[in-house]
């Protein structure tokens, strides 16, 4: 009884009612400022930290298709936030969507992941930043900080060579500047974003006059494709590491409960910048793999050290500039998007309350912004850049997994029609399942949970089974085989029920099919992560469900509402029956 009773907590729902736009913080964000916000947020992140270290160790000049593939899976992904940005326009992104979808415990998960991932983003970011101000000061500031203070770590393999002093502090101007309030970061992030787009196009322009498509076609002295010099796995790898580039439109959601028309705002925005980021990617990777062979691409200052191979000094400093302007903004996304995730979660008690306060002026979640600001600041003091980038695209792949697959579970689940007084037929078979005549006695759209939980683990057998290479054994093949059509069987099945017919701005159109292909993309890149960083994420999670299960769990706002309804049925109860013992005669009485 305590186990059924402990998973009837953990997997709870947010009771959410549609369309509620009731909010501490304050609406002024127009659809312009959030689009801007997103493209501030993408643009600098995978230029200008990401490029470089791809071509040169993972993808080569296949990184133009990385960037690609990155961007169709997260378009998908982003489908599937709009449709929820339209149903529930509330802070805390794919936090509040699994809340809403699939219950408490998976809601904790991915919240936990996304304040991870804004924090490590971030203090990647900033250490980038530092490096790029340091490479045209001519390492000025590297030099005197190790004459300094000396190195930090012996041969370590995740610590940073010196302490960045300039992140630790470019981390908390950005944070004080965040705390002036959200109309104000905005305001910033959009000037600097237009003057980065302005540098992408004079430096994509430039450097196609440096062309040279030899270093697409053919192959080298070894071989190898020149294109694909790591293979077609370097660009599934690649693309896994380009995730990166694309969570700033995660952290378009979390401005749903400061825009002025979350419903219409989130949709188009999402959108709008997924559109303008992947074209810039393509187009800037595709500009720097004809420049120069991708051997010779520096990992961390790629397109400014590619023009000055080239005599290019002019480029050469509009694109130090374009980086700095590029990470200010992707710092100001994700340190505007960090406090906000905290504030969700906080405020529905699965985090400790006082990280949902706001101030009364600014009204930003100050609190949360200190506190995870400055450990932010720390972690971009001490860590390697390669480290924190290496651990960063796990979490955000799990959100957008999870996201997916809430929007299947919700279309699929039946809704309340207020002109006929009754439940439509959502999450309804279609038909009878020979055989399986026990479906019909769940509740409609219950079924849609084993369906979709099935898919998910023939996904990862699949994905598992090329991966490895067990898929090229003879028994492989048959197994790998068999795992393709139970994957199938399981998307026909969830196929074979009712959608309901709530009326929404915007919906995902070809459903399942669409979250379905998300979902086994996301899968696909998640397996071609490094067992090291599935190792960290381990370390994570144990530090989230201690506290979730020591604090979360019993300060749930969920667990104090259902309390709250006991009580008060327990109360009608005892007065219901004290009012009947008085009314009836006591057999005990002479």
């Amino acid at each position: 009884m305590r186990l059924w009773n402990l998973r009837e907590r953990c997997f709870r729902l947010k009771n959410l009612p549609a369309g509620e736009l009731t909010t501490p913080l304050r609406r002024c964000l127009s659809t312009f400022d959030i689009t801007l916000l997103g493209v501030g947020h993408m643009i600098g992140a995978g230029i200008y930290v990401l490029t470089g270290a791809v071509v040169r160790n993972t993808a080569g000049p296949s990184i133009v298709l990385s960037f690609l593939l990155a961007g169709v899976a997260s378009l998908l992904s982003a489908l599937c936030y709009a449709e929820f940005g339209a149903r529930f326009p509330k802070a805390g992104s794919a936090y509040t969507y699994t809340y809403v979808g699939v219950g408490e415990l998976w809601a904790f998960v991915i919240g936990w992941n996304i304040v991870l991932e804004h924090m490590i983003g971030s203090a990647a970011l900033a250490r980038s930043w530092s490096g790029y101000l340091d490479s045209l000061l001519g390492n000025v500031i590297s030099n005197t900080t190790i004459a300094r203070v000396g190195h930090i770590h012996e041969g370590s393999s995740f610590l940073g060579d010196y302490p960045d002093l300039l992140a630790f502090l470019i981390i908390v101007l950005v944070c004080v500047f965040v705390a002036m309030g959200s109309k104000a970061s905005t305001n910033f992030n959009s000037l600097l974003t237009v003057l980065n787009m302005a540098v992408i196009v004079v430096v994509v322009g430039y450097g196609i006059t440096y062309a040279d498509f030899s270093l697409w076609t053919g192959v080298d002295d070894s071989g190898n494709s020149k294109f694909f010099p790591y293979g077609v796995g370097g660009m599934f790898a690649g693309a896994a590491s380009c995730f990166f580039a694309y969570i700033g439109f995660d952290g378009l959601a979390t401005a749903g409960e400061e825009a002025k028309n979350p419903a219409r705002s989130i949709p188009i925005a999402t959108f709008a910048s997924m559109s303008i980021v992947t074209l810039a990617y393509v187009l800037m990777s595709a500009s720097l793999t004809l420049m120069v062979p991708y051997d010779q691409v520096h990992p961390s200052a790629a397109f400014s050290d590619a023009f000055a191979l080239k005599g290019a000094n002019f480029a050469k400093v509009a694109v130090s500039m374009g980086a700095l302007f590029g990470m200010t903004t992707s710092l100001v996304g994700g340190m505007f998007a960090l406090p906000r995730c905290v504030f969700a979660m906080a405020e529905d008690g699965l985090l400790f309350q006082s990280l949902a306060s706001i101030n009364p002026r600014t009204q930003v979640p100050i609190q949360a912004l200190m506190i995870f600001g400055a450990m932010t600041a720390v972690i971009a003091l001490i860590f390697d850049i390669t480290t924190l980038v290496e651990f960063l695209s796990i979490g955000t792949l799990l959100a957008y997994s999870i996201v997916s697959a809430c929007v299947i579970v919700l279309r699929y689940q039946p809704s309340y029609r207020h002109d006929e007084g009754l439940y439509d037929n959502g999450g309804k078979l279609r038909f009878s399942i020979p055989g399986m005549a026990f479906l019909e006695r769940l509740e409609a759209g219950h079924s849609i949970y084993y369906g979709i939980t099935l898919m998910i683990a023939a996904f990862y057998v699949t994905g598992f089974c090329f991966t490895s290479g067990i898929a090229q054994s003879t028994g492989g093949q048959v197994f790998t085989a068999l795992m393709i059509l139970i994957s199938l069987a399981a998307f026909l099945f969830i196929l074979a029920h009712y959608q309901n017919t709530s009326q929404l701005d915007f919906k995902v159109p070809f459903v399942p099919l669409l979250p379905s292909l998300s979902l086994l993309i996301n899968t696909i890149m998640m397996l071609h992560l490094s067992p090291l960083t599935w190792l960290r994420f381990a370390f994570w999670m144990t530090i989230g469900f201690a506290i979730y299960f020591g604090y979360g769990i019993t300060h749930s706002k969920e667990e104090i509402s259902a309390a709250e309804r006991f009580s008060k049925s327990s109360t009608y109860d005892s007065v219901v029956t004290a009012s009947t013992l008085q009314d009836e005669p006591s057999s005990l009485q002479p």
